[in-house]
């Protein structure tokens, strides 16, 4: 990357533009052509996708495996407002070109709004699957629905949580990153792969830098059922994670990019491409470059925000080790606040972080909700702590439920608590500096717009494997609104860091609410989805989990659920 501006080559990349893999096309208008035909045959070995709803548009997606290696292959794309296809109101030829991996993307227009439409690809010889796709309503709306899943790592267990919300009435499905990761084939959650069938492809073992490491890795992925089915049934509306790219990544690095491992601006950039090939996402409009943050309206009871909270503008995340002195052990304290409260910290960027308040400085809608990665509640815990979880085990779930019994009686008004005793529970600090406790200023920056135009946000999570929900404050304590967070669709939960049997890690989520004084409510251990409705009066959240990840026969149970009147 050193022989050429990165910024032009962004601006000018084809996958980004999406000039490789986009078609466009304006529904009703039909090809007279009624078959697609290609030298070698063809399959389909990864389904079909659809994403980006918009009142009047959808991007439709699939991608075909060719016998030969031609330049690209002939498609004809049919939709209909019938599931059997009785009437074709739609058809035309696309192609799916070898320089986008075979991936193909078409931008629909002229859509009616808030309706369902059903698409398949084929070619003379072969047909894709039916996908089920569905536009943004407008005007005046009575009930939104969302799925909002997080952290699927293929080798860890299976999809079964795809394969359950394939089964919902949504309007959308919210993928809040992690779709896949980046690691080799010993490396994270992949203990039991090789016994369920689920170890890394052949030709994609290592952990992976090149696009066509990428590429393999999404293609392993959507080879997958459930998660064809997934996406077959429902639209999607996506952004990234780290994982995406490599763990914990920010703008000019990342903790998983060693210097042996190449260029990471190049690194990031095959990831990219990889990402906009294989998602069923649209491409950047011009001047974002990189960006990924857009919004959706669902009419005039939903406004759906989604950020970009790990590549687009973030500051490398701090880490107490570097303010901690080796030799004494001392902590610097000032110089840790000074860095941590800085107003040009930022986690969204600059512009971004302006786009989004002009968003909610114009939107009429009732709900703002954000959908985004990393957890926005205060997650403090008292400092003792922070030594503690480097020794995990149920030692550490003592601990916890004893500091929690403090503070539960000092909310009583126990007059016999001592000063230590109090210094202990008062003496707190953020737990994860990756998320939004380790960008606090800018964090109020947002706060204060919502309050500024009188709306309470509504804001989405994934990242941390494990479901919570909270409820949002200032540093005044003023309520500004509600998290839910969303537990993994398979990466491990806390309770394998920890090192907890069942009855500790539930122990542990029984007492972290009465600790932490945003948290509600958390389940550390179990793999599931969030399942979110809207209606002019409320919000409702539903947590379900699944058994068992290991198993090919499970069981779903809905383990938690909240009202909430903003």
């Amino acid at each position: 990357m050193s022989n050429f501006s990165r910024r032009n080559f962004i601006k000018n990349s084809a996958f980004l533009t999406g000039a490789a893999w986009l078609s466009t096309a304006v529904f009703g208008c039909s090809s007279s052509v009624k078959t697609a035909k290609n030298s070698s045959p063809i399959q389909f070995l990864h389904g079909v996708a659809s994403g980006d709803p918009l009142t009047d548009r959808l991007i439709l997606w699939t991608k075909v495996t060719p016998e030969q290696q031609p330049d690209s292959v002939q498609l004809l794309l049919e939709v209909s407002e019938n599931a059997d296809f009785s009437v074709v109101q739609h058809q035309q030829l696309c192609l799916a070109r070898k320089e986008a991996n075979y991936c193909c993307k078409v931008d629909l227009t002229g859509l009616l709004p808030g309706r369902s439409y059903y698409y398949r690809f084929s070619d003379s010889n072969t047909m894709s699957a039916t996908g089920h796709a569905k536009t943004l309503p407008e005007g005046s709306v009575s009930h939104v629905r969302f799925a909002v899943l997080s952290c699927s790592n293929y080798p860890a267990g299976y999809f079964h949580v795809y394969q359950q919300v394939a089964e919902q009435q949504l309007d959308a499905v919210l993928h809040l990153g992690d779709y896949i990761y980046e690691y080799e084939h010993d490396g994270y959650a992949t203990e039991r792969s090789v016994e369920l069938g689920r170890a890394l492809a052949a030709d994609n073992q290592g952990e992976i830098i090149s696009l066509t490491d990428y590429r393999n890795r999404y293609a392993l992925y959507r080879s997958d059922k459930d998660l064809q089915q997934a996406h077959a049934s429902h639209s999607f509306i996506c952004v990234w994670d780290d994982h995406e790219i490599t763990n914990d990544a920010w703008t000019d690095g990342a903790e998983n990019h060693q210097p042996n491992e190449g260029d990471y601006q190049q690194r990031k950039l095959n990831a990219l491409q990889a990402y906009y090939e294989w998602m069923p996402i649209r491409p950047l409009v011009s001047g974002q470059q990189q960006s990924l943050y857009r919004s959706f309206s669902f009419g005039d009871l939903v406004d759906l925000h989604m950020l970009d909270t790990r590549i687009e503008g973030r500051n490398v995340q701090l880490e107490y080790k570097h303010y901690t002195n080796k030799e004494t052990g001392a902590f610097d304290t000032q110089r840790f606040v000074g860095d941590l409260t800085s107003p040009n910290r930022t986690l969204l960027g600059q512009k971004q972080q302006q786009w989004l308040q002009t968003q909610l400085l114009r939107s009429k809608a009732r709900y703002q909700v954000l959908g985004q990665q990393v957890l926005m509640a205060k997650m403090m815990f008292p400092s003792e702590l922070l030594s503690a979880f480097s020794k995990p085990g149920p030692e550490l779930v003592k601990q916890i439920a004893e500091l929690s019994a403090l503070k539960q009686r000092a909310q009583q008004g126990d007059g016999s608590l001592t000063a230590q005793d109090k210094q202990r529970i008062e003496s707190v600090i953020a737990y994860n500096l990756d998320a939004w406790d380790g960008y606090p200023y800018e964090r109020e920056l947002i706060y204060q717009t919502a309050q500024q135009q009188n709306k309470q946000l509504v804001v989405l999570a994934g990242d941390t494997h494990n479901a919570w929900a909270s409820t949002l404050h200032d540093q005044q304590g003023k309520k500004v609104g509600i998290e839910l967070a969303t537990a993994s669709v398979s990466s491990p939960g806390i309770e394998t860091y920890l090192k907890l049997n069942t009855a500790q890690v539930e122990q542990l989520a029984d007492v972290l609410p009465t600790l932490i004084n945003e948290l509600e409510y958390c389940n550390l251990h179990q793999r599931g989805y969030l399942l979110v409705s809207f209606s002019k009066t409320q919000i409702d959240a539903q947590w379900f989990f699944v058994d068992d990840i290991t198993k090919v026969v499970y069981q779903t149970t809905l383990g938690h659920q909240q009202s909430y009147k903003l």
